[in-house]
């Protein structure tokens, strides 16, 4: 659109033809004392004065920066929205699986329980407190269905999926375990890009109603057929309107008025660019921090819940001590999710803000 904006700024203005015909019912015979016929055929060609035509350009060649740079950002913001996206999918796929594994390690604690029950071992509040457990970890599961369910379609609509999906290939979460933060910020944002080629657009426009200011000349040049001396003579004038009322002085102050605008848009677009990338490399940073820590966790959670569950098999371990490191082990583990997707969503971030699609990709 805005090619084809610049490419009709450079077109120049229409000729116009005109006709005249005088004393239609004049004889052709000068003495008969009435005025002979006449035919007048011209050509007119508005000239513009005030530098028009290349002030046009210029702010048409500027929008085409302009269209280029939001293109660009558009792109990059895409970017950033398809991997969190893309992301709290996995994450919700990966949640339900975390669920289906506690459901399936309740049931075989209320399968064992309610043995030990059965065989004097154990009180029966016991299996109570073991089927509660079990049931807690059923509600747990329907949930996180209930929020992949949505996160799928989340990420449908945005890539415009004919069918909402129901997984996600390849997987993205591992690659926190790979990734790290740029060391330092990108010379130019692309948002201050964008404010920049908006505010040179301004400036254009405050050109081009400069520019018509001036009064544009018509340049005429035609024929004009004497019928009563049978003779034809060449024609030719200049007009031009006298701008008295009218000097486009609205327009003047409203395209300057718009640069101001465009100013302060663009302070506002570096500072808010600055203090994103600050605010998203902290996140990620802290996200790598937490990822080491919650994968040590989890790990920790994972042997604790081993141990408490030899213990309860041999009858050294309470039921609740083992629903305790169950519950313990399954918190770490949707942490360590949790955490994966914080750091994506940083490192999206970042990307977003200097111009690339995530992980290296360039848009």
């Amino acid at each position: 659109m805005a090619q084809g904006r610049a490419d009709q700024a450079g077109a120049l203005p229409n000729p116009r033809g005109d006709a005249y015909f005088e004393n239609l019912d004049g004889p052709s015979n000068p003495v008969s004392g009435y005025s002979p016929k006449q035919s007048t055929f011209s050509l007119s060609e508005p000239i513009e004065l005030g530098g028009k035509r290349d002030a046009r350009m210029a702010a048409g060649s500027a929008d085409i920066q302009a269209a280029e740079a939001q293109d660009h950002l558009v792109l990059a913001r895409f970017g950033y929205d398809l991997a969190v996206a893309y992301a709290n999918a996995e994450a919700a796929e990966a949640r339900i699986k975390l669920y289906a594994d506690a459901l399936g390690a309740a049931n075989e604690d209320l399968r064992g329980t309610q043995a030990l029950v059965d065989a004097g071992r154990q009180a029966g509040v016991r299996a109570k407190q073991a089927s509660a457990a079990a049931l807690a970890a059923q509600s747990d599961l329907e949930a996180a269905k209930a929020d992949a369910d949505q996160a799928f379609a989340r990420l449908s609509v945005l890539v415009a999926a004919p069918e909402s999906f129901t997984e996600v290939v390849p997987s993205l979460l591992p690659l926190t375990d790979h990734i790290s933060a740029p060391s330092a910020a990108p010379k130019v944002f692309p948002a201050v890009v964008l404010a920049e080629a908006e505010r040179e657009v301004a400036l254009r426009e405050l050109d081009v109603e400069k520019s018509r200011a001036w009064p544009d000349m018509t340049a005429t040049v035609g024929v004009r057929r004497l019928e009563g001396d049978r003779a034809t003579v060449l024609v030719g004038g200049v007009s031009f309107p006298i701008p008295v009322f009218d000097q486009n002085s609205g327009n003047i102050s409203a395209a300057s008025s718009a640069i101001a605008g465009a100013d302060a848009r663009l302070v506002a677009a570096r500072a808010e660019a600055e203090t994103g990338w600050r605010a998203a490399l902290l996140q990620a940073n802290a996200a790598t921090a937490r990822l080491v820590a919650a994968k040590s966790g989890a790990a920790a959670a994972q042997e604790a819940y081993q141990l408490a569950r030899t213990g309860f098999d041999a009858g050294k371990i309470s039921l609740l001590d083992l629903l305790s490191a169950r519950r313990v082990l399954t918190d770490a583990q949707l942490r360590l999710v949790d955490i994966r997707v914080a750091q994506i969503s940083a490192h999206a971030a970042l990307a977003r803000l200097s111009g690339t699609l995530p992980f290296g990709a360039s848009p």
